[in-house]
């Protein structure tokens, strides 16, 4: 049966001489599996640098609920991204998220909410210019809310730590090595209390950011099943040091 769907890619594996199979995460389905032929021949209808990590989709599919391996009748870009392709920090901030968003949303069921969100955010990081170094931050912590842990704001204004376990504000340090100590929960509090249009009056130095993104993949690990390690991280602080 055939569907109309939006969708951004993921991961793009050759398959075969001229073949791939994509995984897209779409807005009807969820994460799926597609199998695109001849995406690899010079005047294929579908080519593979259509098939970008993150680049956004306008597709016709055709759905079988029974099936691993879904076909797509017909693909475009849809919006075309301007600049994440060729912004070294844009492409790198890209990467990055890619991979979080693979490992955080794989198991998730189709959440038109969480797609709206990942959708908006790509298109919000192609088209801005300001408050790029903070973006993966601030993605992380509002992709949270989708993911079913985000943190719990009471206290955010009388506390020292943020119980990464628990996924709670304290006035007083956990039991456990796994928290935000001061003064760098304040800059999650500020993160947390800002949004994406805001986020250039958020100011960070890089070991601040790298102290935040350690911590929050930290958070990740704990409530995610399976989240495992994210590398691309570390070659994304190096572009923005």
């Amino acid at each position: 049966m055939l569907h109309k769907t939006r969708g951004i890619v993921f991961k793009t594996t050759d398959y075969g001489e001229s073949s791939v199979i994509v995984q897209v995460f779409t807005e009807k389905f969820g994460l799926q599996s597609y199998m695109v032929n001849g995406a690899k021949k010079p005047k294929a209808k579908i080519a593979r640098n259509m098939l970008q990590p993150l680049h956004l989709l306008d597709m016709i599919v055709y759905h079988k609920n029974t099936g691993n391996m879904q076909r797509i009748k017909e693909l475009k870009n849809s919006p075309l991204l301007q600049t994440i392709p060729y912004n070294v920090i844009k492409s790198s901030i890209a990467i990055f998220i890619n991979e979080v968003l693979y490992k955080a949303v794989r198991q998730q069921p189709a959440d038109e909410s969480l797609f709206g969100f990942v959708f908006s955010a790509i298109e919000w990081l192609d088209h801005e210019i300001e408050g790029l170094a903070n973006f993966h931050l601030l993605f992380l912590i509002q992709l949270t809310r989708y993911l079913g842990f985000y943190p719990d704001r009471y206290l955010v204004g009388d506390a020292d730590y943020f119980d990464l376990k628990n996924g709670i504000f304290s006035r007083y340090k956990p039991d456990s090595v796994l928290y935000f100590s001061p003064p760098h929960t304040q800059k999650f509090i500020a993160l947390l209390q800002c949004n994406f249009e805001s986020l250039p009056q958020v100011k960070l130095t890089n070991d601040e950011r790298r102290y935040l993104i350690q911590k929050l993949l930290e958070y990740y690990s704990l409530h995610v099943e399976g989240f495992g390690n994210v590398r691309s991280h570390e070659v994304l602080e190096e572009v923005l040091s």
